[in-house]
């Protein structure tokens, strides 16, 4: 309601269910669409809801991870199930970004899906909303046009120049497909002008690659 307050700032929890998925990024403040069909996982969003509503994104830190429990890297996004729909057997939610998180340890649970002690404390700026960004924006646009154009990938750009920094920087780093590498690199960055750099020099080493997977020599 327009004129109403703001919402208090929910409390973080102590502990976390963790999602493991290798090449997906989650930051603050963005969307993750996923289709949840495998038990466990399912049984996590049955919790999730019947609680705090958080998830932890964390990539497995094996870029062919193998086992019921690969290993992971330490730092993750938490996410709120802000829409969630049954589609036969399976579930559709958004995760919204809240905050990334250390893992301090594992959580024993008899539901098959993974929980951890998360350590919010280097990430305190992530509840604090967007900060403020110094890139270079037209040399960020200009790589990502060139880098869709090749792939034949349609783009709304008047809407892309026009989104506020952290949007643009955010849908751009979750959305391209870098490796699980690259994607924990954008995670961990410490601030929006860091990840903003990293993001562009990432796109114009992805212009560089040749269509047989080789690297352009000139």
């Amino acid at each position: 309601m327009a004129g109403g307050k703001q919402r208090a700032q929910r409390p973080l929890p102590a502990s976390l269910p963790l999602f493991p998925l290798s090449g997906v990024l989650l930051l603050p403040r963005g969307l993750l669409p996923l289709n949840i069909f495998e038990p466990r996982y399912l049984n996590m969003v049955d919790d999730a809801l019947a609680g705090d509503r958080m998830i932890g994104m964390i990539q497995p830190s094996d870029p062919e991870p193998r086992g019921f429990n690969p290993p992971l890297y330490r730092t993750g996004c938490a996410g709120r199930i802000t829409s969630f729909a049954e589609d036969g057997e399976r579930y559709v939610i958004t995760l919204t970004g809240v905050s990334r998180f250390d893992v301090v340890d594992e959580v024993a649970t008899t539901r098959l899906y993974r929980r951890a002690v998360p350590d919010w404390a280097r990430y305190k700026a992530d509840l604090a909303g967007p900060d403020s960004a110094e890139f270079d924006r037209q040399r960020l646009l200009t790589g990502l046009k060139a880098l869709f154009d090749r792939r034949g990938a349609a783009i709304d750009w008047p809407a892309m120049e026009a989104t506020s920094a952290e949007r643009l920087v955010t849908t751009i780093a979750m959305a391209c497909p870098f490796n699980t590498a690259e994607k924990q690199s954008l995670l961990q960055a410490a601030t929006l002008s860091e990840r903003a750099q990293l993001l562009t020099d990432l796109i114009e080493m992805a212009l560089l690659e040749r269509p047989d997977g080789g690297t352009a020599r000139h």
